[in-house]
């Protein structure tokens, strides 16, 4: 299951530095995250600083 960011992402860009496969790119209004390359390892939630990134 992938992770998916929701609106409250402050596009600071912490989870994209530390993501080990890439998958998160700057959208629009915030950060995106491309379920068919994330491996549902958690460390886009664990370093976000308003927990934005939430498990689908």
């Amino acid at each position: 299951m992938a992770y998916m960011i929701s609106d409250e992402c402050i596009s600071c860009g912490a989870c994209e530095a530390d993501c080990p496969v890439s998958c998160i790119s700057a959208g629009d209004s915030k950060y995106v995250i491309d379920a068919g390359t994330c491996i549902d390892c958690g460390t886009c939630a664990s370093v976000c600083p308003v927990g934005a990134p939430q498990p689908e």
